[in-house]
């Protein structure tokens, strides 16, 4: 057993407002997490199933397998991504004041669901309305589940960074698992290494998202009424309400998909500034140090951006750059390109124990919060040195660089995820307001969401208009590295003021 899994022994302190009932411990944490856990696996069994596939399909399925079409699928990837996390936002706001965070996540696992097997069918148009359904569905499941996370610990409960990063292993599990078993179907059972049945991807991930909420549904119970309606919000009928107002929703997210990744940047900016006005204006009338630590949650918000830009390139401009430009070849066996989805997983199950057992282990001299986050900027720049360092040096004869640069390329950026992500979820819990944590979380997607759109029209400048070469690669990398190398040295140095905003929470 790791230190980690180990109940600290806490002193006696008077209960915080908003503090959970006592929970039986399991593995030295809090029981329900480990349900949490399993339905975030399923939900991200899902979510993952079809990322690998998403813009090698609509390259095949909609441009004919030209590489001209590369560029506008990673467009799409990208403010798909982004309006997945935007949606978080709303999300947060109909479990806070409407909904109760339980039947939030019932009633998202249902939504995308649907979507999902929408995606399967080869209709551009029902494509598209299967993303905006997915879309919606997951803004109303995803910032609610790891709100949940952060509900059942106490404020002061020093276990919580650790549990946070157990729940981002159930997260890794589900997205190594899908790549792995929608990958072997698309290609072995129901299709070829030259023609695969994406379609059954789709499927696959549909029925993960049904597992997902079963297993919600069934253990529920253990979260002993934390995430139940707020007082006055018990009305079944506000399900039914909730239900038609995704589906109004749904259209909406259907036209900012289609009109363009720079339309939409402009859009999720105005967003984010509304969403942070509203949350100053809570902070402030919670007095000033709640003002802070508003302020020091966006300020990070603004650096979770940059990472999320350049990590998603796994997604979208990695998937290109390993389909033509890495050699997968060992003798007659091909390494699948689906495949390089799970390393990041793989790392993140091997490392994040680790690095779990670190935090806790380093006691008072733990990393503050912006020091981490400046850590995963230079780990994720790292990431980019070696794409440089492999396509001006390490090209052959036959234009392709080595295997194990890219596999390296996602482990490195895995290092750099554990420094910043399952961070960022406990951080929202600790200074959003008590009021307005779900909100608060939802901003925290829209800003992985922001990121995520610019990760598309980046993802496009790599592939050009013609597809993508060494050279269009090459450029645009080292571009990235540049970038990321810089904010993270910023972002270390202004970590001491940035603390300070926090007054008290590590």
């Amino acid at each position: 057993m790791t230190a980690e899994s180990k109940s600290p022994t806490l002193e006696p302190v008077p209960p915080m407002n908003g503090d959970p009932p006592a929970f039986g411990d399991l593995m030295g944490h809090p029981r329900p997490l480990w349900m949490l856990f399993m339905t975030e696996f399923w939900e991200r069994f899902a979510f993952y199933g079809m990322r690998w596939a998403l813009v090698l399909y609509i390259v095949a399925q909609f441009y004919g397998g030209e590489a001209s079409g590369q560029g506008d699928a990673s467009r799409t990837y990208g403010a798909y991504l982004a309006l997945v996390y935007a949606a978080a936002i709303f999300g947060g706001y109909v479990a806070d004041r409407l909904l109760g965070y339980q039947r939030s996540v019932l009633v998202g696992a249902a939504v995308m669901a649907a979507g999902l097997f929408l995606v399967a069918v080869p209709n551009h148009t029902v494509f598209e309305i299967g993303l905006a359904t997915v879309i919606i569905g997951n803004g109303l499941f995803k910032p609610i589940i790891s709100t949940l996370v952060g509900k059942v610990y106490t404020q002061r409960d020093e276990r919580r960074d650790s549990g946070f990063t157990i729940f981002y292993m159930g997260i890794n599990l589900g997205a190594m698992v899908a790549p792995l078993l929608t990958g072997w179907l698309a290609d072995k059972v129901f299709g070829t290494p030259e023609i695969p049945a994406y379609k059954v991807v789709f499927i696959a991930s549909g029925v993960g998202m049904l597992i997902s909420m079963a297993w919600f549904w069934i253990g529920r119970g253990a979260l002993n009424g934390v995430g139940a309606p707020p007082p006055g919000a018990e009305n079944p009928m506000r399900i039914v309400l909730v239900a038609l107002g995704a589906i109004v929703a749904i259209p909406v997210a259907y036209f900012l998909l289609a009109i363009g990744a720079q339309a939409l940047a402009w859009i999720l900016g105005v967003m984010f500034i509304a969403l942070a006005v509203l949350l100053l204006v809570e902070g402030i009338r919670e007095g000033k140090v709640q003002r802070d630590r508003v302020i020091a949650m966006l300020i990070i918000f603004l650096f979770n951006v940059l990472f999320w830009c350049f990590f998603e390139q796994a997604g979208s401009s990695f998937t290109f750059l390993a389909d033509e430009i890495v050699n997968r070849q060992f003798g007659s066996w091909t390494f699948p390109t689906a495949w390089f989805q799970s390393v990041n997983s793989v790392a993140i199950i091997v490392l994040a124990p680790v690095l779990a057992w670190l935090w806790v282990k380093m006691g008072r001299i733990n990393p503050s919060i912006p020091r981490k986050f400046g850590l995963g900027l230079l780990f994720n720049g790292s990431a980019f040195l070696l794409l440089m360092f492999a396509l001006s040096t390490l090209v052959s004869d036959a234009g392709k660089i080595p295997f194990w640069t890219l596999f390296m390329v996602y482990v490195l950026q895995s290092v750099g995820e554990l420094c910043l992500s399952p961070i960022g979820l406990s951080m929202v819990t600790k200074l959003a307001p008590v009021r307005l944590v779900g909100f608060g979380m939802g901003g925290w997607f829209l800003s992985t969401g922001i990121g995520n759109n610019l990760s598309g029209i980046f993802a496009g400048l790599v592939s050009g208009e013609g597809g993508m070469t060494v050279a269009s690669a090459e450029h645009a990398y080292t571009m990235g590295f540049w970038i990321l190398t810089a904010f993270g040295v910023v972002l270390f140095l202004i970590a001491p003021l940035v603390s300070k905003l926090m007054h008290g929470v590590k």
